[in-house]
């Protein structure tokens, strides 16, 4: 993606965000299943088996993805760009809850800014403040 998406998609998420409460509550009853993640950590492969294992999100699929999205593998900005896309479609079936490695000094020693710089060189380091000011 250009990086002007990328920083409307940042700024899109940070918005709503900023709206939700810091503890979710997430409910369902006997007939729902709500999918748990965690630990996703750049690991695109991943996130795409866990979407053809379980379904995408959808208004019938909730999501709850406990952090540790970014750092040790490659593809960490393509997996935050899906989960804050997935965030905004469907804000009431996907909980991102933050975890350590959402966090400046973590990024900094395990790959994920290192990484963006890479990926976007020119609008690099813009990129990566949106994104800490969105964690």
């Amino acid at each position: 993606l250009h990086a002007r998406y990328v920083l409307n998609l940042l700024h899109e998420t940070r918005r709503h965000l900023k709206q939700l409460p810091n503890i979710s509550h997430v409910s369902t009853c006997y007939s729902e299943e709500v999918t748990v993640c965690g630990d996703l950590h750049g690991q695109l492969d991943d996130l795409f088996l866990i979407f053809y294992k379980n379904g995408l999100p959808s208004p019938s699929k909730s999501y709850v993805f406990n952090g540790d999205f970014v750092d040790r593998g490659k593809q960490s900005l393509e997996i935050l760009i899906i989960l804050f896309t997935f965030l905004l479609i469907y804000p009431k079936e996907v909980h991102l809850n933050r975890g350590n490695h959402e966090d400046h000094m973590v990024n900094l020693r395990y790959g994920f800014c290192a990484g963006l710089s890479v990926a976007s060189r020119v609008h690099g380091k813009k990129i990566l403040r949106m994104f800490q000011n969105v964690f």
